[in-house]
């Protein structure tokens, strides 16, 4: 299945599916353990792996360059900005812990696989901190200051996919059982029951039977705003980014303009009658697009790969364990809710790709919160990186 028009059909049918066993009454006891999100990421993984579906396709990038911002737009204009104000800093303190626990880490990791891993492996290891803490663009300017070769960094490409796929993917599975672990670990979730409940007072407030008018406006103005977005970020980029330093050149991309102009536009709405969209079904709308990214997401990790790398394997896992237990142990002693943690550490692994698909797996009225944090991810990450790349060559 190599055509985009029957790559699509293919999720559409998986992602259908999935929500229509959610509802059964016998399978659905499944999805109350683990969230459909979970299979809307590994499903379409396992077709990858089974070889029914491709591991790369246009498809997957149109998806991330042009549904994701669209998605992010709809589920941003009936955001409550002073709501999301009062969740505190928690999701701050996570995010950065996130950050240092990834800096940390690599030179734990290599210290304790070094043995079975090349000598230049350090390099590879900078550029997946980049990663790790902000994304694509951060890898590749971690790269270019380290001088990482390709070969190397197709194995750290790897590594990426697949350990920083199933830790999303065991995030989205926290998702679905956080009321007992918040409750276990006595964290005080309040503020996020208070942004939900004021949220679900909103849609309640102005829900109505959507017209084809209202559906057409949506579509329009979620893709409308991302292609408007699109060109002024190129258009910024081109103009604005040569003026800075080589290092921020990487960091602040078309994509990353793209990424901050959606955000912003929808912020904006959200303070306008457009907020009113909501009742029509935008959050609705908006989330279909979102899944459908988490589907491409899951195509996209050919877990296949995985074991072509062993060692750059074992070194990614056991990086990945010491960021995981520091976010966890950091988590538990500040009480912070298990969706600061989720989303704090999506937002450096992912980034603002994917931290919006964690917040939802919460509640879709969350999902800006990620988005928010993962750009903050894209800013620290080349920075951040630089000291893990110095911290890699002591330990190397």
């Amino acid at each position: 299945m190599q055509h985009p028009t029957g790559l699509l059909a293919v999720l559409l049918v998986v992602l259908a599916l999935i929500f229509k066993a959610s509802e059964h009454p016998v399978l659905g006891r499944v999805f109350k353990i683990v969230p459909p999100l979970v299979f809307c990421y590994f499903v379409p993984a396992t077709l990858t792996a089974l070889r029914v579906i491709p591991a790369a396709s246009d498809l997957y990038d149109w998806v991330k360059t042009f549904v994701l911002p669209a998605s992010l737009l709809l589920l941003t204009i009936s955001l409550d900005i002073h709501e999301i104000i009062r969740l505190g800093p928690k999701a701050v303190i996570m995010m950065l812990v996130g950050t240092a626990s990834i800096v940390v880490g690599g030179p734990i990791a290599l210290l304790l696989t070094r043995h079975w891993l090349p000598p230049d492996a350090w390099q590879g290891m900078a550029a997946l901190s980049g990663s790790w803490i902000g994304g694509a663009a951060n890898m590749i300017a971690i790269q270019k200051s380290v001088g990482a070769s390709d070969d190397l960094i197709g194995l750290i490409v790897v590594v990426d996919t697949g350990v920083a796929g199933v830790w999303m993917g065991l995030l989205i599975y926290l998702a679905g059982r956080h009321e007992s672990i918040d409750a276990r670990t006595r964290a005080d979730a309040s503020a996020i029951r208070h942004l939900e409940q004021k949220m679900a007072e909103f849609q309640a407030s102005v829900r109505r039977i959507p017209t084809l008018t209202d559906l057409m406006v949506l579509l329009a103005l979620g893709f409308g705003t991302c292609w408007a977005c699109y060109v002024a970020g190129k258009e910024i980029d081109g103009r604005f980014t040569p003026m800075l330093p080589e290092g921020a050149q990487e960091i602040i991309s078309a994509t990353t303009w793209t990424i901050i102009l959606v955000t912003t536009t929808g912020l904006v709405l959200s303070l306008t009658p457009a907020r009113r969209l909501e009742g029509a079904g935008a959050s609705q709308v908006g989330s279909v697009m979102l899944y459908l990214l988490v589907a491409c997401i899951g195509a996209h990790a050919d877990l296949r790969e995985i074991v072509k790398a062993p060692a750059f394997l074992l070194m990614g896992v056991v990086w990945m364990a010491v960021h995981g237990v520091v976010m966890f142990s950091v988590a538990r002693l500040i009480r912070a809710p298990v969706f600061f943690m989720a989303v704090g550490s999506q937002a450096n692994v992912g980034g603002a790709a994917s931290a919006p698909v964690v917040a939802s797996a919460f509640n879709p009225v969350l999902a800006p919160v990620g988005v928010l944090l993962g750009v903050a991810g894209y800013v620290l990450g080349t920075y951040a990186g630089l000291i893990c790349a110095t911290l890699l060559r002591w330990v190397a």
